[in-house]
């Protein structure tokens, strides 16, 4: 069966449920997981079409904010897997298009399934704003396995 699960997560209470369903499913087949956070690449502001200047130390502390954020999340997951006998490792990838990151990571790792949670938008929002589930539905080659 599968022998190598991705588990993306943003922190939220739904990603971190889907998380636990994943690490769960791992320790029942046997499986090793991969949990990615996908963090923003930072913007520079744009203001009625004009760039405005950011210093290097708002970048800086950004990419410092983000990254320990991320790795607060995963360090928290990573607990979960080794609690339940799971092996796993945990990556931070830095993009704008998170559903290509979480793709190209499953791909890189060799992952057989990717197992991630549902938006939890309905109606009108789930449309406008889209989701990173159902454009890793759309744009994947490896199963996924939605968690809702």
């Amino acid at each position: 069966m599968y022998k190598h699960i991705l588990l993306p997560t943003d922190g939220s209470k739904l990603a971190t449920t889907a998380v636990k369903q994943g690490i769960q499913l791992a320790h029942s087949i046997g499986a090793r997981v991969t949990i990615i956070n996908v963090v923003p690449e930072y913007q520079m502001m744009m203001d009625e079409g004009f760039v405005l200047p950011t210093a290097p130390v708002v970048k800086k502390r950004f990419d410092e904010e983000t990254s320990k954020r991320s790795n607060k999340i995963l360090d928290e997951a990573k607990a979960d897997a080794t609690a339940a006998g799971v092996s796993c490792d945990g990556v931070t990838v830095r993009s704008g298009l998170p559903y290509e990151a979480i793709i190209k990571q499953a791909k890189k790792g060799k992952c057989d399934l990717i197992m991630m949670a549902s938006h939890g938008r309905r109606g009108l929002s789930s449309i406008l704003l889209g989701s990173e589930t159902a454009k890793v539905l759309t744009h994947s080659t490896i199963p996924v396995l939605v968690v809702r």
